[in-house]
């Protein structure tokens, strides 16, 4: 990459008023984001949204859907208010649908368009480091915006500015997708070895889950934590990934005990893949599945086997739809009528060794490319924040690389 973010041209500065941000360039202004752009907010729906349309729809999340209509022609810079699914920002030119909750910020003044996406889409990071914030990016109000201090370099350089992190952020983002490429070819990989273990049907035998599994019905220990089996096949307790965010009704009854290594199975989101072996003991509630195996056979080769018919999509047919994208096995009878291909337990066994070997390795790949992604985006932001606050001469250090 060219970003030379250690050159440094000695500037004159002026300091103003804001924590997260103490001086800037002494040529450059500091205004009020109302002065230099109107704000408006969309009228779509997600119901408005059509595979095939000729639009693109800006929604609450990253990735823009399609539309048959647009409500805007015009250049601007979209971000998502309440709702939204991580940061989102755009910079769009031409016709456009957008959500009812994403403001649409154009009719730009005295700033070039591209500077103000670019500062615009740090400011909020720039008040999170700060600790100041008192809302987050997916949580944006309109009086955030109005009064949102904007700091503004003569135009011809916000232009240099604005090429610059052109340029520059290109090179980062195209580091950024060859290693989601690369994930991507792990992930395939991984599944790879799944589908030949859990497709082969040769020297099996034939079986239900009932034939295979009994199920538990243990009381839960006063005060245990709660288990929760997610999608990614992890079954552990809320308070191993996060504490917030989920709802329990002291007065539901049901609960029932959880033991590690009981599979835990989620009869409405085991269809995506919430089932596993417990690692935690504690609760859950009537919503699960709790089983152990009935003969010897290996419980974490049936939890990946039972796991496997979900995410294939072979569960979804074995029970009737109950809400959007979900199936239900609430009823043991109908759960139990599920059929399984068991092989030995000698080859249970073995393809467990061989599948947790496989699975770490390509883990550690992942967790490896995954944090190059996460360097490469905090030094993106960096970039971006440093070059947009003037803590460089983006002219000598394009120079300079």
């Amino acid at each position: 990459m060219t970003a030379q973010l250690a050159v440094r041209v000695p500037r004159a500065t002026q300091k103003v008023t804001q924590r997260w941000l103490t001086e800037v360039p002494a040529d450059w202004s500091v205004t009020r984001l109302r002065f230099i752009c109107d704000i408006a907010t969309g009228s779509g729906d997600t119901q408005d949204s059509v595979p095939d349309g000729e639009y693109d729809f800006y929604v609450r999340s990253p990735i823009a859907l399609r539309s048959t209509g647009f409500s805007f022609d015009t250049e601007a810079v979209l971000t998502a208010g309440d709702g939204a699914v991580g940061e989102v920002f755009h910079h769009v030119n031409g016709k456009f649908h957008a959500h009812q909750r994403v403001y649409v910020l154009s009719n730009f003044r005295d700033v070039f368009p591209r500077y103000f996406y670019y500062y615009f889409s740090s400011f909020f990071r720039l008040m999170a480091q700060d600790g100041s914030a008192r809302t987050t990016v997916d949580s944006v109000r309109r009086w955030m915006l109005t009064d949102m201090p904007f700091v503004l370099p003569p135009l011809d350089e916000q232009r240099a500015i604005a090429d610059y992190l052109d340029h520059e952020t290109v090179q980062i983002d195209a580091l950024v997708a060859k290693q989601e490429e690369f994930i991507g070819l792990l992930r395939e990989r991984r599944g790879a070895f799944a589908d030949a273990e859990f497709q082969q049907r040769d020297g099996k035998r034939s079986a239900t889950v009932r034939q295979a599994l009994v199920r538990l019905e243990r009381s839960p220990l006063s005060g245990s934590g709660v288990v929760t089996a997610y999608r990614d096949g992890v079954v552990t307790l809320r308070a191993n990934r996060r504490a917030d965010g989920y709802t329990m009704s002291a007065a539901e009854a049901g609960y029932q005990g959880v033991l590690p290594g009981d599979i835990v199975f989620h009869a409405l989101d085991g269809f995506a893949g919430a089932v596993g072996i417990s690692d935690s003991a504690g609760q859950c509630s009537p919503v699960y599945h709790v089983c152990r195996p009935r003969y010897a056979d290996d419980a974490e080769y049936i939890s990946l086997l039972i796991r496997y018919l979900g995410t294939s999509g072979f569960l979804s047919t074995q029970a009737p739809s109950t809400r959007q994208r979900s199936v239900d096995f609430r009823n043991w009878g109908t759960f139990a009528r599920v059929p399984l291909v068991l092989p030995s337990i000698d080859h249970q066994k073995a393809f467990i060794a061989e599948y947790r070997e496989q699975t770490a390795q390509i883990g550690a790949l992942i967790a490896k490319a995954e944090e190059h992604i996460a360097l490469a985006k905090e030094r993106r932001s960096a970039l971006i924040t440093a070059a947009v606050t003037g803590q460089f001469d983006v002219r000598t250090a394009r120079k300079a690389g």
